[in-house]
């Protein structure tokens, strides 16, 4: 236990007393930047900042996440402010922790993530451009504005009064803003914001600029305890829902994105909620502003090393160090210069990659909307603006019917209904429907995973008043059978799949498909006009189909691959591993070659790529089986069978056909000179089972064979039944029992 004690301790010198030091030097000039922006006492964001370390660093429920003063909660406190005043406000504060410890003990953190991260970035978005303009006129020596609005139709003649020495403060903090991360790494290791504003109080002093300066003890008024706000209760109930929800929401995203940055405990949600309401309950009781998990800050303690939640708890107890000791020294920063600081903040509010994030989910209309209603009207319409925007294109999309009609080579139509077929969709239904000719064939593909009655009865009347004018219709229900069941007058299943099966018979060839990937006639770079090749369209069918279906798959696979099985088989075209072994992404870690060979330790001619695999997978990936399967009619065993005739113009093949003279012995001592009609297949299956000895060879493989660790496995596939037949290997050995004797037996599976 000592050790245990000694060792977390080491772990806590090593790793997050530093972290702490990094955060605290970003904390101190953006808690002062944000309490300057939120029109709130300049001591307060102080306070935000040692009880968002202290207090939610030690209750909630992310290792890494800090929380303190977030700028965007600003606007809220802003209007707070002016409507109740800063001690109201407070209360305020205290009640929204109240809340937010309400909705973490009742587990309803998730809820929270329902919010479309959309209105959340469109939101900060907003306060950012409202701040940026705001805090320019402070810049630029003027005074800000009540509105975005003004501050923009003021900013003109703001420009034309400027102040020399108070816009140089100003300009000089931007400029080292910008131009910071170019410099050195070991210079950068000072944060930006404390390097600018550094720069601007001592470029100040130095040549004695006529700037303002902050005053920190007029705006530290003497503390006394919140008081209720006065005015309509319905209105004050409703800031305290504002400042809990939106608080709440901002940590929590931002927990969820600190998680994945960091590879150590996942955070609990619920926990970081109930955290961060006592956090808010303590900072508006002590005189300070609404507390929030702050991306920023977070991210700069997990990229300085951060291990535990002592880092957050350490950074605010720099920060009250700080303010208790140093206090003084923040009078020599330029108040300009602290202005020009929020400007950067702002204009960094308005993140590319957040717009390009929800341009690839289709909600730019969400992110566009709650920002200009932000700026335009308000923080609180805003985001309800947003939240109603998104709901809109949440039901639209549920309800949304694609009809895609396309002629067949068989001269039918062939008609795909793609969505949620419901009353919604039924006039855009009936317009294309009604544009099939009368008396043509047509095969009808319902991609869908729910119908209605109405859309039923305009589908089925459809359907009967076409066959009666001489045409025909075959429905093909790709999901489940909400057509069929309905007319026949059973209940339809309610639920929907969560993963419907993949809607192409992606297992038949492409000349075979009723449905296949088509080709098109494109335009090269010449004017000539081509045909697509079907590769190239069978992977647009794959991304117009398939991928939507697999990619919750693919993402879970995309961090690391566990397979449990090394899959050795032939290059033949006909041989499809997932197909006859329905297996699925990342269950086999696959060897394709000519012939099925492995060639033994030490062959010639040398073939490291076989080896490699063999090595990777058994030492690396920790597969549990080594397979080899051969099948029926193999070209390279009727090779070796000619003696390498068949091979006679391929140097390459006849040279690689050599690590398949041993299974070529082997058939020959066991079926002597007879040849037979079905010699080759028998030597198809020798020369499994003989891979399966060259497998032995290997040192590292042997050693886990003789150890239980690994099984080696013979399969066969007969390619004119599509059966698979089990081959017994030559030798038995702990991991593999043999299913009977000779060549021939074993076990098979079939229709």
């Amino acid at each position: 236990m000592f050790r245990d004690t000694q060792g977390r301790l080491l772990n806590t010198l090593r790793h997050d007393v530093p972290a702490s030091l990094v955060v605290f030097l970003v904390a101190v000039p953006l808690s002062l930047g944000i309490a300057l922006a939120s029109g709130a006492p300049l001591a307060s964001g102080l306070i935000a900042a040692v009880v968002g370390g202290v207090v939610a660093g030690a209750l909630g429920g992310s290792a890494v996440q800090v929380s303190g003063p977030a700028a965007g909660l600003s606007l809220v406190v802003v209007d707070l402010v002016q409507t109740y005043g800063w001690r109201a406000t407070c209360m305020i504060t205290l009640l929204a922790g109240a809340v937010q410890l309400a909705l973490g003990v009742l587990k309803a953190a998730r809820a929270a993530l329902v919010v479309s991260p959309a209105v959340i970035h469109g939101m900060l978005a907003a306060v950012g451009v409202v701040i940026a303009l705001a805090q320019l006129h402070v810049v630029l020596g003027g005074s800000p504005q009540k509105s975005a609005v003004a501050n923009l139709i003021e900013l003109p003649g703001q420009l034309a009064d400027v102040h020399g020495h108070k816009v140089m403060a100003g300009l000089l903090t931007i400029g080292v803003l910008a131009l910071w991360t170019r410099l050195p790494r070991r210079i950068r290791a000072v944060p930006a914001p404390l390097a600018a504003l550094l720069a601007a109080a001592v470029t100040a002093w130095a040549f004695d600029w006529n700037v303002t300066r902050i005053d920190l003890s007029s705006s530290g008024v003497q503390w006394a305890f919140p008081v209720l706000p006065q005015g309509d209760w319905h209105l004050v109930v409703a800031a305290v829902l504002l400042v809990a929800l939106l608080a709440g929401c901002e940590s929590l995203l931002c927990c969820v994105a600190v998680d994945g940055k960091h590879q150590g405990r996942r955070a609990d949600l619920d926990q970081e909620l109930t955290g961060q309401g006592v956090a808010n309950m303590v900072s508006g009781a002590l005189g300070g502003l609404p507390v929030a998990g702050v991306i920023v800050r977070s991210t700069a303690n997990v990229v300085a090393g951060a291990r535990t939640r002592c880092s957050a708890i350490l950074h605010g107890v720099w920060v009250l160090v700080f303010a208790l000791g140093f206090g003084w020294s923040i009078a020599l920063i330029p108040m300009e210069a602290l202005a020009a600081l929020l400007v950067f903040i702002g204009v960094q509010m308005v993140n590319l990659g957040h717009i390009r994030k929800v341009h690839g989910h289709g909600e730019v209309p969400v992110y566009v909307v709650t920002m200009v209603t932000v700026i335009l009207l308000g923080l609180a319409e805003g985001v309800l603006a947003g939240i109603g925007l998104a709901v809109l294109l949440a039901l639209r999309r549920l309800t949304w019917v694609t009809v895609l009609k396309r002629d067949g080579r068989d001269g039918r139509l062939h008609v795909t209904v793609s969505g949620s077929l419901t009353f919604l969709g039924v006039p855009r239904l009936t317009r294309e429907l009604r544009t099939i000719a009368a008396g043509t064939p047509v095969d009808l593909d319902l991609n869908i995973d729910f119908m209605d009655n109405a859309a039923f009865d305009t589908l089925h009347s459809w359907r009967l008043d076409h066959e009666r004018t001489g045409g025909t219709v075959d429905i093909d229900e790709l999901h489940d059978e909400w057509y069929a069941l309905a007319a026949s007058g059973a209940r339809p299943r309610p639920a929907k799949k969560s993963l419907p099966v993949e809607p192409d018979r992606w297992w038949l060839p492409w000349d075979q498909r009723r449905r296949g990937p088509g080709r098109r006639t494109v335009l090269s770079n010449g004017g000539s006009v081509q045909v697509e090749c079907q590769l190239t369209a069978g992977a647009r069918e794959y991304h117009r189909r398939t991928a939507p279906l697999v990619r919750p798959i693919f993402t879970e696979l995309a961090r690391k691959q566990q397979p449990s099985h090394l899959f050795i088989t032939c290059a033949d075209s006909r041989i499809v591993p997932s197909l006859i072994t329905a297996s699925g992404p990342g269950d086999l870690f696959t060897v394709r070659n000519i012939g099925n060979l492995v060639p033994r330790r030490g062959a010639e001619p040398r073939d490291d790529s076989v080896v490699a695999a063999i090595e990777y997978a058994t030492q690396v990936l920790g597969v549990r089986t080594i397979t080899v399967c051969g099948h029926s009619g193999c070209g390279a065993m009727a090779g070796l069978l000619s003696a390498g005739v068949r091979a006679g113009s391929l140097p390459g093949l006849r040279r690689w056909l050599r690590h398949g003279h041993h299974s070529l012995a082997a058939f020959i001592e066991t079926e002597g000179d007879r040849l037979h009609s079905g010699a080759l297949d028998v030597l198809c299956r020798v020369n499994v089972q003989q891979q399966l000895e060259n497998l032995r060879t290997y040192r590292k493989v042997d050693e886990q064979v003789r150890a239980g660790k690994l099984e080696l496995v013979g399969l066969f596939f007969d390619i004119a039944t599509a059966r698979v037949h089990l081959v017994p290997p030559l030798r038995a050995t702990p991991s593999v029992k043999m299913s009977g004797g000779g060549v021939l037996a074993g076990e098979e599976w079939g229709a």
